[in-house]
């Protein structure tokens, strides 16, 4: 029986909501939030697709946290059948930072560090991420980031893969790298990594199916089966949103599988 998880979800808190970018990011939806939406909305938005896991994600930003670590494990631990913790730390205090992380995997229980780019104007190869990059590969757990241009008016050039990521990948040979968000579009350059690093891995989070670059189809078809994850960056797209013409890719049964949860579970010790 195939398992869905969804690779990239957060779900919103007041602070969230009323971030100024949030609408820009919207817009690409066609969608407005002016309040929080409750955990039973996340919960019924993941069944009415069949997502089995949503791996909700903290948010930190150049401003103090948006979701902070705690929010995210008490989702958790309201529904641990449900959600997945993946952390978030402070980029400006990097000792500090550390030892987030180390709580947030070793008493809180989350599976990965996500730091969002755009959100700080800093690309991955940044000094204040190393110390951070250095952790993930101590504790074995993956650093997921987001790739290619932002839907907020942000500057996209923090998710270009190359150089930025390419140059983490060579200087962190042990380090499992999740791209979020395909990486649009550099999809050139997110599939030369992919070639290039086994160690490197894409979710689809934040597109519908029918809408991924044809040369994401064509390599989650053939070579990358085993590297490519569903995910739909909730609540911005749904996963019956993103689902809704899964048929078209028209994906072999293992593959399909691999896709909708397989990978996500090996990649993140589910």
């Amino acid at each position: 029986m195939t398992r869905t998880i969804d690779a990239w979800a957060q779900h919103p808190n007041a602070r969230f909501v009323a971030q100024p970018w949030l609408s820009t990011l919207l817009r690409w939806t066609r969608q407005t939030m002016s309040e929080p939406p409750p955990v039973s909305a996340t919960l019924a938005a993941m069944d009415e697709a069949g997502v089995d896991q949503a791996l909700l994600c903290s948010w930190f930003g150049p401003n103090g946290p948006l979701i902070d670590n705690d929010e995210t494990a008490a989702h958790v631990r309201a529904h641990p059948d449900r959600f997945v913790g993946v952390a978030s730390v402070d980029l400006r205090y990097p000792v500090q930072a550390v030892r987030e992380l180390r709580r947030a995997v070793n008493d809180l229980g989350m599976v990965a560090l996500r730091v969002v780019p755009w959100l700080w104007n800093l690309p991955p190869d940044d000094r204040r991420y190393y110390p951070l990059l250095a952790e993930c590969v101590e504790l074995n757990i993956p650093f997921c980031t987001q790739i290619g241009h932002t839907g907020p008016l942000c500057p996209s050039e923090p998710g270009r893969p190359i150089p930025y990521l390419d140059t983490v990948l060579l200087e962190f040979p042990d380090l499992v790298v999740v791209g979020g968000h395909v990486g649009y579009p550099w999809i050139d350059e997110v599939l030369s990594l992919a070639m290039k690093y086994p160690n490197f891995y894409v979710d689809t989070s934040a597109y519908a199916v029918h809408r991924l670059p044809q040369g994401l189809v064509d390599y989650l078809r053939g070579p990358g089966r085993t590297r490519v994850l569903f995910g739909t960056n909730w609540p911005m797209l749904s996963a019956e949103r993103c689902l809704r013409k899964l048929d078209e890719l028209h994906l072999d049964d293992e593959t399909r599988a691999l896709f909708l949860g397989g990978n996500a579970a090996r990649v993140f010790g589910l």
